[in-house]
């Protein structure tokens, strides 16, 4: 195989984000039309007759860049030696469930995946997709010593997508006129989405939305609110809007930031400028440099209601973190 076939392994494979994510990839959405791209998926056990028709459905699409598709049920053997892992699999919570009991169950998995991970190439990057994602990477993490901790994150871009789209409908612009817009914090119902720092055809948000209340509470509760508006009316969660959403993530992970932009993504809080906690998974406005090293954007100004709702999502990541510390 040619060395510069990219190494992407996709978990919960079976499932319906990454029906929507795999061809994608295996298009050439996220590296270019250019680089060849080797997808390692795993699936359980149980599922892997529902992911070999996936692979009957890949094959049957002829894409030029896809160079090999190896499936299985062993994190150590679909992880070894890849260059990206997309942790889209984790148990949903069930009807009744305490979030302790969900963090506790997928924190099992994600100990696992992340002991697999020590298999995957020393400088292989990390996104938690599976909820609730922001702990469960914490947890990865913790597990995966041989790689560095700078390169896991956890995805808030979904929600930044949705908070993008959301100004630009009420501002009666184009989403490309909607720029620096930032997600903070867990990726919940406590997640605030920035539109205070954020810009409309390079103006400040606010000065073009002038309904102070329609952004301070419809906006924020929206996007906080949206993955559940998403099953009540269909039934089952955004899958293409997630899988799109990883895209755009990889693709800002890995190639530099324009000038004056930044995209949201969950990184660990280390010396951070923003005073957050340390060692937690917490979504800030980030750019990638020309190195390829993730940075947290610096100077944003966070207003009194920023302060308060920043507080709240950090409160909630540290009791989290309280709830799973036996996990780390």
């Amino acid at each position: 195989m040619h060395q510069t076939v990219k190494k992407v392994a996709v978990t919960g494979g079976a499932g319906q984000i990454a029906y929507s994510l795999l061809f994608r990839i295996a298009a050439g959405e996220i590296f270019g039309e250019k680089q060849g791209v080797s997808l390692h998926i795993l699936e359980v056990e149980d599922a892997l007759k529902y992911l070999e028709g996936v692979v009957m459905e890949l094959d049957d699409c002829s894409f030029p860049l896809l160079k090999e598709i190896k499936i299985g049920s062993s994190a150590k053997e679909i992880f070894s030696g890849i260059d990206l892992a997309l942790l889209v699999g984790a148990k949903p919570r069930g009807p009744g469930m305490e979030r302790k009991d969900l963090l506790f169950q997928n924190g099992k998995i994600f100990i696992e995946q992340g002991k697999a991970l020590n298999h995957a190439k020393p400088d292989a990057k990390v996104l938690v997709v599976g909820n609730p994602c922001n702990t469960n990477c914490l947890i990865a993490m913790h597990h995966a010593k041989e790689l560095s901790s700078s390169n896991f994150f956890a995805m808030t871009r979904l929600d930044e997508n949705r908070a993008r789209s959301m100004l630009a409908k009420k501002a009666s612009v184009s989403v490309s006129d909607v720029e620096r817009v930032c997600i903070w914090g867990n990726h919940s119902a406590t997640q605030v989405p920035d539109f205070h720092n954020a810009k409309i055809m390079h103006q400040s948000a606010e000065a073009l939305i002038s309904d102070q209340n329609w952004l301070e509470h419809d906006f924020v509760s929206n996007v906080q609110k949206r993955g559940a508006q998403v099953i009540a009316a269909r039934g089952k969660s955004s899958a293409a809007s997630a899988a799109n959403a990883i895209i755009d993530t990889c693709k800002s992970l890995y190639f530099p930031t324009k000038k004056g932009e930044f995209y949201s993504v969950a990184k660990l809080s280390n010396e951070n400028p923003y005073h957050i906690k340390e060692d937690l998974i917490f979504s800030f406005p980030c750019r990638t440099l020309e190195d390829g090293a993730v940075e947290v954007v610096e100077g944003l100004k966070i207003n009194s209601f920023l302060k308060e709702k920043i507080t709240l999502t950090e409160n909630e990541l540290l009791e989290e973190k309280k709830l799973i510390l036996d996990l780390l």
